[in-house]
């Protein structure tokens, strides 16, 4: 996921300009204090004189008192964060309720003990945007009750100011007043306004990740744009852990826009959608089971309307779309193993990080038909699968599969299959080699469909949306640093030297036909954000082109915020 840069983002840069590294570097040449604080948080273990959880569970133990500690922004207590700016921004920052930190858990005071229950209750709190990590531990064992301390950190979440990003040659700046913990609830308001590649749009969004301190999630969206307008509004209960036992959720879209068709970074073809998605839901598991794996069924009732017209602008369009009338019922099937574990300095800088290593499967099955108002009788189809693999101490490889089509008249339509694989080699506690391969391919695409290679997602010595067909791979190989350098305690900063090859293949029906494999090599700086709610990753990158022709820039500049290094 790409956003773009924040105001707050801009000032790391300057710091990173007028703070000098030597100035927070120990004299010994060993872990900075800064960074020997934040291990000692990770860290924390259960006291010595509380059992392990094998045991704990063999003796039916049950829990007792739950202590929840919600750490602000900054800790004051640390002598290195104890100066006037950090002070006033806890003074000013909203901190997270403790009520808000127990609505997560998966357990309460009076519950059987379970051990993996308080880790999957971690994973759950660092997965939201308003705390910076998350430990959940035992800290007492006492005739027969097991009491549990729960410890949190804040980060910043009121974003007040502009955003700025570029990449792919093209810029993109923006306007907004976000707030992602409201009065400490959880929950994300937000009004702005942004300028981007396709459209400008002014827009207001509403989400409660925890109704009323519930499972529910409901999010309500409209945006007032350039080229129309979109409307959107949720209300979902998920499978949020591995044992639940029930899901439900109805959602719907209205979304009118201008399209655009690219060949070699530049627009050949525009038109008018007008989209409308729909779609009603509920599911069923009977929870995790003694081999620690879950199987959940689901069904429900889908609306895809898509209506084309000409696009009212003065570039006129060249193609229009048929339209496509889908509403079709389906059935769904997701199997799940539970294997998770801890690492840092991976995708991340500084920060826990939660990787699946186990079997995952998906699949569903749906039926369009006159019936139910479809302007066409067609099977609907889309399965993935992935699997996480450690064969050697210190490397680690992630795999998935996806496929997706609808088969109209015994042939397969709008079908595209990917498949996907990351390789990490960690070759010391601040240096990983990463590489990774992505291959799509698609059949009998719709109209409106374009399967593009470009800036925009991953070949980034070149234009966006540079070059189409009817698939593509892409290559990247990493050689990634993880410093020391912790600048005024906000940003964790890295590095990144990189290469990244792909082409695509087969016919290109908007344009210029494959130029074969398209290179680049360049070298990025990235700022992991520790103290904000408004994006992990900080990318600035310079990239060269080493094929393409003259007519490419010998050099792109990528400024972004993306989840991941």
């Amino acid at each position: 996921m790409q956003m773009p840069i924040r105001i707050s983002h801009a000032i790391s840069i300057l710091a990173l300009v007028i703070y000098p590294p030597f100035l927070n570097a120990s004299a010994s040449g060993g872990v900075l204090p800064s960074v020997r604080a934040r291990a000692s948080y990770r860290e924390l273990q259960r006291p010595p004189q509380v059992p392990v959880d094998r045991e704990l569970e063999a003796a039916s133990a049950v829990i007792g008192r739950v202590d929840i500690a919600v750490g602000n922004v900054f800790d004051t207590a640390d002598p290195q964060e104890n100066s006037a700016l950090p002070r006033v921004a806890n003074r000013l920052h909203i901190r997270t309720r403790p009520h808000t930190v127990e609505s997560l858990l998966l357990f309460k005071s009076g519950d059987r003990y379970s051990g993996r229950a308080l880790e999957e209750s971690e994973r759950i709190l660092r997965s939201t945007r308003y705390l910076y990590d998350a430990r959940v531990r035992p800290i007492a064992w006492h005739d027969g009750k097991v009491d549990i301390e729960v410890r949190t950190r804040d980060v910043w979440t009121l974003n007040p100011g502009l955003s700025f990003g570029r990449r792919g040659g093209k810029n993109t700046s923006g306007f907004e007043l976000e707030e992602l913990n409201l009065l400490g609830l959880g929950s994300q308001l937000s009004i702005g306004f942004k300028s981007g590649i396709d459209r400008d749009s002014t827009t207001l969004l509403y989400r409660d990740r925890q109704v009323f301190s519930s499972w529910w999630d409901l999010k309500a969206e409209a945006s007032d744009n350039s080229d129309g307008r979109a409307h959107e509004l949720s209300l979902e209960r998920p499978f949020y852990a591995l044992d639940t036992h029930w899901a439900a959720g109805i959602s719907g879209r209205d979304d009118t826009r201008v399209d655009s068709q690219y060949d070699l970074g530049h627009i050949v073809n525009r038109f008018r959608t007008h989209e409308k998605l729909a779609t009603v839901y509920g599911g069923w598991s009977a929870g995790l089971n003694e081999n620690r794996s879950v199987q959940r069924w689901t069904a429900g009732f889908t609306l895809d309307d898509n209506q084309f017209d000409p696009a009212r602008d003065s570039l006129q369009s060249s193609f229009i779309p048929p339209d496509r009338k889908l509403r079709f019922p389906w059935i769904g099937y997701e199997w799940l193993q539970d294997r998770f574990f801890k690492v840092r300095n991976r995708d991340q800088i500084e920060k826990t990080e939660d990787f699946y290593l186990g079997w995952r499967f998906n699949a569903r099955a749906g039926f369009a038909s006159s019936v139910f108002g479809s302007d066409r009788d067609a099977l609907i189809l889309n399965a993935n699968i992935g699997k996480g693999f450690e064969p050697r101490e210190r490397h680690t490889f992630l795999w998935s599969t996806s496929v997706a089509s609808r088969v109209e008249h015994g042939d397969f339509v709008n079908g595209l299959a990917s498949t996907s694989g990351r390789y990490y080699f960690r070759q010391s506690p601040r240096r990983l080699f990463f590489t990774a391969l992505q291959v799509d391919a698609s059949s009998k695409l719709d109209p409106d469909q374009q399967l593009l290679l470009g800036g925009d997602n991953g070949l980034r010595g070149y234009p966006l949306r540079f070059q189409g067909g009817e698939g593509h791979w892409l290559f990247t190989a990493e050689q990634r640093g993880f410093s020391n350098w912790y600048p005024f305690r906000l940003f964790n900063v890295g590095g990144a030297v990189f290469f990244d090859a792909g082409r695509t293949w087969g016919e290109n029906p908007l344009g210029t036909p494959s130029q074969g494999i398209l290179k680049d090599v360049g070298v990025g700086l990235r700022l992991g954000n520790s103290r904000s709610a408004l994006g992990n990753i900080l990318h600035i990158d310079f990239a060269f082109p080493l094929d393409g022709g003259s007519g490419i820039n010998k050099l792109q500049f990528l400024i972004e915020t993306k989840r991941t290094f």
